[in-house]
């Protein structure tokens, strides 16, 4: 793979890099949290709970973000097979993200907070983030040249960046009095940006995703299709309608949520059938061709059934008042996070960087067991958490509940076998990740070498 060895594809490899330390660091806390379950008050006097979501949180939103950062940025210059606009960019971006996550994880560490959910870090760390961002949506736009009849992933991509932009700025509108001194204005604009934020990365994702399908079957069908078309304008419908669903449990308008009911359905089901049609007319050879990249967007397509089932159900209104805030919502957030987002991750730096290590043969063994391991693990996982959610919906809408501490011991069996299901999908994820690991981090060491000594 020539393109490796260019100094400006080491820019983009170290997006991927970084993106992969946090993953293995979000695992890390994930699991630490889930032991708290286990063992009330391990680690409370360093990481109490409270320490560890926001740590197990920041890291996983990251790695998804570098990671289709630097999907998005790295299959824009195969396919117009030039230069990105400015590298230098690219990389000063990078270390500005860099600067800012280690700030927020040390802050963390440290028990400082001072933000609201999914952002809980001091709101100044946020204008690096803010910076940054900017810096890519020129970079990239300045990449593009033309807008005009460009495939759907181009679209997807600049669409995610920019919205990613907007609301990214809207999570901080709490800091405005007309919000901050409402309770429902600030609970509503908060879970409206951060889950049109979910639909802002998606479109990175699935962007990337239409670009590897392309790419594997060399048919540009899949990436000017109206079925294709369809997932981007119902993904764009989604970023800006789809929140509802977050709120059904706040006294707001009730159109907003009989709109983000409908809407909420199609989403998936769409880049499903995109994943489901496309597999039907591939030649077996180019599925033997890549592979490892090809079992990651089947498996993704089998996560999109299942948690779309799921969000069918959470998003009835009237199931929705009980499974608020338990851990049925963990199992929708987990099935999408690891199952479909983390899958397509995966596909892409399979895509890259499979070529690029003689070693990979030796550890194929090692890759196909990981596969499975973290598949069937993850489905234990998922469902644990949806019977701990059913639970606790119970408890919380019975006349005459248990006392919580009395519920929570008797979900002890559950939580034990959370923490057992979790390890073991942490274990199939790191000999997924075996591979990829040493490789980059070389790749990475030299990199950063060089940016301090040139």
């Amino acid at each position: 793979m020539e393109p490796l060895q260019h100094h400006n594809s080491r820019v983009i490899n170290k997006y991927f890099t970084l993106a992969l330390l946090l993953l293995v660091l979000g695992i890390s806390f994930g699991l630490v949290g889930a032991l708290q379950y286990v063992v009330p008050g391990f680690l409370k006097e360093y990481l109490s709970f409270e320490k560890v979501r926001p740590l197990h949180v920041t890291c996983l939103i990251f790695w998804i973000i570098l990671s289709a950062t630097a999907a998005a940025i790295g299959y824009l210059q195969d396919y117009t097979s030039k230069k990105i606009f400015s590298y230098p960019l690219l990389n000063l971006q990078f270390y500005i993200l860099l600067i800012a996550i280690v700030i927020i994880l040390i802050t963390y560490v440290l028990g400082i907070f001072g933000g609201k959910e999914y952002w809980e870090f001091k709101p100044v760390i946020s204008i690096l983030i803010v910076l940054a961002w900017l810096l890519f949506l020129f970079n990239f736009y300045k990449s593009i040249s033309l807008l005009k009849q460009q495939p759907v992933f181009i679209w997807m991509w600049l669409t995610g960046i920019i919205f990613f932009l907007f609301t990214f700025l809207e999570s901080y509108l709490w800091l405005l009095p007309y919000f901050n001194k409402n309770i429902v204005n600030d609970m509503t604009i908060q879970w409206k940006a951060n889950g049109s934020m979910v639909g802002s990365w998606n479109m990175l994702i699935y962007g990337s995703s239409i670009y590897l399908m392309k790419k594997i079957s060399g048919d540009n069908k899949v990436s000017h299709s109206k079925l294709s078309f369809a997932l981007f304008f119902l993904g764009l419908t989604n970023l800006l309608f789809n929140w509802g669903h977050h709120i059904y449990t706040l006294p707001t308008h009730g159109y907003i949520k009989h709109i983000s009911y409908i809407i909420s359905m199609t989403e998936l089901f769409i880049l499903g059938k995109i994943i489901y049609d496309w597999k039907r007319t591939l030649q077996q050879s180019k599925k033997s061709f890549h592979i490892t990249a090809y079992k990651f967007l089947i498996a993704a397509d089998g996560w999109i059934f299942l948690n779309l089932i799921l969000a069918i159900a959470i998003s009835i209104p009237a199931v929705n008042v009980f499974t608020h805030g338990t851990h049925i919502t963990v199992a929708h957030v987990m099935g999408a996070t690891i199952g479909i987002n983390t899958f397509l991750l995966f596909a892409f730096y399979y895509d890259r960087f499979s070529n690029a290590f003689v070693s990979f043969k030796k550890a194929r063994l090692f890759f196909n067991l990981g596969f499975r391991w973290a598949n069937y693990s993850l489905f234990l996982f998922w469902i644990t958490l949806i019977i701990l959610g059913i639970k606790k919906s119970i408890w919380q809408m019975s006349e005459h509940a248990l006392p919580y501490s009395v519920m929570m011991q008797e979900s002890y069996f559950l939580f034990v076998l959370m923490f057992l299901s979790g390890l073991s999908l942490a274990l199939g994820l790191i000999f997924i990740l075996m591979p990829l690991f040493k490789y980059l981090m070389n790749s990475f060491k030299q990199s950063i070498q060089n940016d301090f000594t040139h």
